[in-house]
């Protein structure tokens, strides 16, 4: 049999991640480390990683951070950055998004969000917690932005951790072509899949898209048998009224599905949005535990096996 890197050097993709966090406890069973991948077809309004949407690297700039040195704006090779009132300001038009501004900044008020990596990279430092895997039932899950979109790295991936014999979980929206989704979805050995919003005129309103794909793709990997938790996050004022729950369970019992998270939604993005100069999202509040409960009540009442958090 062959080994991972002969595997993954046979086709050799690259992928692009925007972060790997070890010792995670919300991303499926067990301990985990949780790989994300960069890029989503999705904008939805409260997501809480603004730097995956976008498939390429991105510069965050921590205003907070910086100590005035105006090193960033010394060093930029396409003079996109010009000091204006005691701050850099990055001229979009002409930011290459190389980098070399980041590397100069000794206060790391500026970063590079996303780098490019190959199969047997990521499998090294994947298997640095195997030993974690092993005691605590976890493994891998791979994340985003929406893992998706770079199907041949993560089948990629995928194939070489089932030849190190290690549990895999991918959590996706479900928007993507039917022949990708399926084929991920074999590989796999959990899927976690996001559910927003059943109204599909409302999902465009806030994600940017119909849900008419997600909804298919979900029956689909439901009628797959495959192991599969829906999860839902819980945004006020968008997906937490009784219209939606309750096309939501309708649509989850004749889909045969019968695991579900949910998730609440929380305010960690916000100061994200704002190092990338995105500042005119919309706000949403958190729910209350008391809305949490009752929306757990609810499914539990239908016979879903329901928990909060994920």
């Amino acid at each position: 049999m062959n080994s991972p890197d002969q595997l993954a050097a046979s086709a050799n993709p690259i992928g692009t991640l925007f972060n790997l966090m070890r010792f995670a406890v919300n991303d499926g069973p067990g301990i985990r480390t949780t790989v994300f991948l960069k890029g989503c077809p999705l904008s939805c309004l409260w997501c809480h990683n603004p730097e995956s949407q976008m498939p390429t690297p991105e510069v965050m700039f921590a205003p907070e951070r910086c100590i005035g040195c105006a090193e960033c704006v010394r060093t930029c090779p396409n003079a996109a950055l010009h000091w204006d009132e005691g701050k850099p300001v990055r001229e979009t038009e002409r930011c290459q998004l190389c980098g070399e501004c980041c590397e100069e900044c000794v206060a790391e008020a500026r970063k590079r969000v996303g780098y490019r990596t190959t199969v047997p990279e990521l499998l090294r430092q994947v298997l640095r917690d195997r030993i974690i895997f092993e005691e605590s039932g976890g493994g891998v899950t791979f994340s985003g932005g929406e893992p998706l979109m770079q199907a041949e790295f993560l089948c990629a991936m995928l194939a070489a951790c089932r030849c190190e014999g290690i549990h895999t979980a991918v959590d996706t929206c479900g928007y993507a072509p039917a022949e990708t989704f399926s084929r991920v979805s074999k590989q796999a050995d959990l899927l976690l899949f996001d559910l927003k919003l059943m109204n599909s005129y409302r999902h465009r309103q806030y994600t940017g898209v119909g849900n008419r794909l997600i909804v298919e793709n979900l029956r689909s990997a439901a009628g797959m048998k495959r192991s599969l938790i829906v999860r839902i996050p819980i945004v006020p004022g968008v997906n937490d009224d009784q219209e939606n729950a309750s096309a939501t369970m309708s649509f989850l019992e004749s889909a045969g599905v019968r695991n579900i998270d949910l998730l609440a939604y929380h305010e960690t993005g916000e100061g994200k949005y704002r190092r990338l100069a995105a500042e005119d999202q919309q706000k949403f509040t958190p729910p209350t535990d008391m809305q949490m409960r009752g929306l757990c009540d609810q499914f539990a009442a239908r016979g879903f096996v329901v928990r909060i958090g994920g």
